[in-house]
């Protein structure tokens, strides 16, 4: 039995996806059970058998800072996926991201430890590698650095990955992917999904910055492949493709038949636009996209390696014109989808 955490979020519902596919047995951790409505969307995007696969899925209520659920929650099961975290780039989730990301995580490891679970795998980040300062290719041994450039989501990836590699110390086999900006269907309103939203509505700015991105379906299909394999005790980055974000946001403007942006947004610009957005957020409206943490990594210029994933498993990534080819095409589908 395969115990799968963040179950029902945007990368979660894909593995579940992905091993329900497989015929693997599943059980699903979940804290609001109304949240199965997104992983019923999700499968919609894909599949005309909704229902069958859901009906696969043993749901299980839990919470990761709840020791006595996860114990709960890890009876009968074997090996755990652990994709359950909170990605946030704005102060008010400071505390949330320290807590379940870093908490939650070594609750985990530690049962597992406990239980004698086969094989722990780990979505991290990109976020939690190191960085260059010169623009050189980031690979699987970039060390982590202290900087002003890291955000308070980067910093607790690399603390939940601490107690990762602290079990793999104590005898626990684990194996750790860090995906990079992950892109496909997912919350409108959310997430780098809100990517896609952004320039639906015809934002008119990008920046010059330049990272690496993955289908989403990339990554769920590569950690089940390591899930799968003899892999232990390594990370491997999983990334399909490092490009602008004006490359991005020209790539989905074209999909969706909009104007492409053409005001490259400087600094000073981004940071009026997220005072504006602070207040807007003050007022009660949604937590705003522009924050200091993601106009710094708007500018910067990141380049990953997938040389070590491709050997390790010989995958071959969905290149990410098509990714957003078959992104917009799932949003414009959606009947909900604001005009």
């Amino acid at each position: 039995m395969i115990l799968v955490t963040g179950a029902t979020g945007f990368i979660g519902s894909h593995v579940l996806l992905e091993l329900l596919r497989k015929d693997y047995p599943v059980k699903a951790l979940i804290r609001n059970i109304s949240k199965k409505e997104f992983v019923r969307k999700i499968f919609s995007y894909y599949t005309d058998n909704v229902d069958e696969l859901l009906s696969k899925i043993q749901w299980q209520t839990g919470d990761l800072l709840d020791f006595h659920s996860l114990e709960e929650a890890m009876q009968d099961v074997d090996t755990i996926i652990h994709c359950g975290a909170v990605v946030s780039f704005h102060p008010s989730r400071k505390e949330d991201m320290y807590t379940t990301n870093i908490t939650g995580t070594a609750n985990l490891v530690n049962l597992a430890l406990e239980k004698g679970i086969r094989k722990f795998c780990h979505i991290s980040s990109i976020a939690a590698l190191g960085r260059t300062d010169d623009g050189a290719v980031i690979t699987e041994n970039t060390h982590w650095k202290s900087s002003d450039r890291n955000s308070q989501y980067a910093i607790t990836k690399y603390g939940a990955e601490l107690e990762v590699w602290r079990a793999s110390e104590e005898g626990l086999p684990v194996v750790i992917v860090n995906p990079s900006v992950v892109l496909g269907p997912g919350n409108w309103e959310d997430g780098s999904s809100k990517i896609f939203s952004q320039v639906y509505k015809q934002s008119n700015f990008y920046t010059q910055g330049v990272n690496g991105f993955v289908d989403v379906r990339d990554v769920a299909k590569a950690l089940v492949l390591l899930m799968e394999s003899d892999k232990v005790n390594e990370r491997y980055i999983i990334s399909s493709e490092n490009i602008s974000y004006k490359e991005l946001f020209t790539l989905i403007a074209r999909n969706y038949g909009r104007k492409a942006p053409h005001i490259e947004a400087k600094p000073w610009i981004l940071s009026i636009y997220r005072i504006l957005q602070q207040f807007q957020f003050l007022l009660g409206r949604k937590a705003p996209l522009i924050t200091r943490e993601t106009i710094k990594t708007s500018q910067n210029h990141y380049y990953y390696s997938n040389e070590k994933i491709c050997n390790a498993i010989g995958i071959t990534f969905i290149p990410v014109s098509k990714t957003v080819e078959d992104g917009c095409k799932f949003f414009l589908n959606d009947s909900k989808l604001p005009k």
